[in-house]
C-alpha cells in the first residue's frame, strides 16, 4: 500500500494509518453500476478499499450519460461493468476488482454476495432491493441501501447492531413489495443527474465509516434529502412484526418463488418476433403518446396506460396480446389489469426489459419512425 496516495486521509485525526489498512484489507459489492453506483465506485477506489466487485448486466447507453458518470458517447454498446473497471483501475491501480456481469437475482445472490464484507445496492427496481435485502439479512451482511427519484434521494444501513444491540433490514421499513408497476423508477418517473451523484457519494461515505470504524453511520436510520430545498432529516427504523424473518435459505428459496397467481408471462424480443407473425396477435404500446422512440402505429397499437381499463373492456379478436413500455415496467402493470379484466381467455404477455433493453431490435427492424 502506497501511504502517499491516502496521505490527505491518513493525517485526519481519527482516521490514521489503522483505518487506512482496514479500508485495504475490506470487500465490497456493488450491485448496480449505474447512476448510484458510478459515484459510490469512483470515491470507494479512490479511497483504497482493496476489493471491489462490481456486479451489472447492463450495457453503456447514451440516456445512462447525463448522470453515470463514468461513460462515454464512446462506450455506448460496451458492457457497464468492464468500462468501470477500466476507468477505476486507472484512478487507482491498487485495487483488486471482481466482475460480475450477470443480472444479480434469486438463483445466484446467495453465492455472489458471500464473499463480500459490505453489499451496496445501487439497483432501481423494487424486486433487487427485496432479493437483495434478503440475501443479506440471512448472511448477515452489512448493506448499505440508496434509492433517488426525481429531486429526491433516500439512504440507510441495515444489518448492522446498534449501540444496543438492535439491527433492521428494508422489510422494518417496507415490509411488502408494491406490485410490479405500481410505483415507477427512474427510468419512468425522471431523476436530475446530480441526485443519484449527491447520494452515491454520501452511500460510499457510509462504507467507508463502516469499514474504517469511524462516526456514526446510518445504522436504523432512514436519511431523506431534497435537492429543491438543500433539507434532510432522518427517520429511525425500527424492528417490525409485519414479516416473518428469513432465517434459513430454504426460507429465502421460498419467499422469490411466490408468483403463483402471475397469469401472464414476461417474454424476450426473439419470443414477441414469433408470436407477433401469429395471425392472432395484437402488440399494444402502453407509453404515453409523447414518448420517444415512436413506434409504427401499423404494428404497435398505442394504447396508454390511463385508457387500458376502457380498452379492456372493449371486442378484442386477437388471442395473444403482447404488451410492451420503455422498460418492461408498465407493461407488466398492463398485464395485470388485462389478466384481471380477461380472466384466462387471452395469452397475455409483456416485453422484458422493453423497448430500452431491446432498442437496437426496434431500430434494425425499421419499426421507429
Amino acid at each position: 500500500m502506497n501511504t502517499e496516495r491516502y496521505q490527505r486521509q491518513i493525517v485526519l485525526n481519527g482516521f490514521g494509518i489503522a483505518s487506512q489498512e482496514r479500508l485495504a484489507q475490506a470487500k465490497v459489492l456493488v450491485i448496480g453500476a449505474g447512476g448510484l453506483g458510478c459515484p459510490a465506485l469512483q470515491y470507494l477506489v479512490a479511497a483504497g478499499v482493496g476489493s471491489i466487485g462490481i456486479a451489472d448486466h447492463d450495457t453503456v447507453e447514451i440516456s445512462n450519460l447525463q448522470r453515470q458518470i463514468l461513460y462515454g458517447s464512446a462506450d455506448i454498446g460496451l458492457l457497464k461493468v468492464e468500462v468501470a473497471a477500466n476507468r477505476l483501475q486507472q484512478l487507482n491501480p491498487e485495487v483488486n476488482f471482481h466482475l460480475h456481469p450477470v443480472s444479480v437475482d434469486k438463483k445466484n445472490v446467495l453465492e455472489i454476495i458471500k464473499d463480500y464484507d459490505v453489499i451496496f445496492d445501487g439497483t432501481d427496481n423494487f424486486e433487487s432491493r427485496y432479493l437483495i435485502n434478503d440475501a443479506c439479512a440471512l448472511q448477515k451482511k452489512p448493506l448499505v441501501f440508496a434509492a433517488v427519484s426525481g429531486f429526491e434521494g433516500q439512504l440507510a444501513v441495515f444489518n448492522v447492531d446498534d449501540e444496543n444491540g438492535v439491527k433492521t433490514n428494508y422489510r422494518d421499513l417496507f415490509p411488502v413489495s408494491p406490485k410490479p408497476g405500481e410505483i415507477p423508477n427512474c427510468a419512468e418517473n425522471g431523476i436530475l443527474g446530480v441526485i443519484p451523484g449527491i447520494i452515491g457519494t454520501m452511500a460510499a461515505g457510509e462504507i467507508i465509516k463502516l469499514v474504517a470504524g469511524i462516526g456514526k453511520p446510518l445504522i436504523n436510520k432512514l436519511l431523506h434529502y431534497n435537492l429543491l430545498t438543500q433539507e434532510q432529516y432522518d427517520m429511525n427504523i425500527s424492528p417490525s412484526n409485519e414479516y416473518q424473518h428469513i432465517v434459513s435459505e430454504a426460507d429465502f428459496r421460498n419467499r422469490h418463488n411466490e408468483n403463483v397467481n402471475q397469469s401472464y408471462s414476461e417474454i424476450d424480443v426473439q419470443q414477441m418476433n414469433n408470436l407477433r407473425n401469429h395471425p392472432s396477435t395484437v402488440i399494444i404500446d402502453v407509453r404515453e403518446r409523447h414518448e420517444f422512440p415512436r413506434l409504427d402505429s401499423a404494428v404497435y397499437k398505442q394504447v396508454p396506460m390511463a385508457e387500458l381499463e376502457s380498452f379492456a373492456s372493449t371486442i378484442i379478436e386477437q388471442q395473444n396480446i403482447i404488451l410492451i413500455c420503455q422498460h418492461g415496467i408498465r407493461s407488466v402493470a398492463a398485464a395485470e389489469i388485462l389478466c384481471r379484466k380477461l380472466g384466462e381467455t387471452k395469452n397475455i404477455y409483456s416485453l422484458k426489459g422493453g423497448i430500452s433493453k431491446w432498442r437496437q431490435y426496434f431500430l434494425t427492424t425499421q419499426h421507429e419512425q
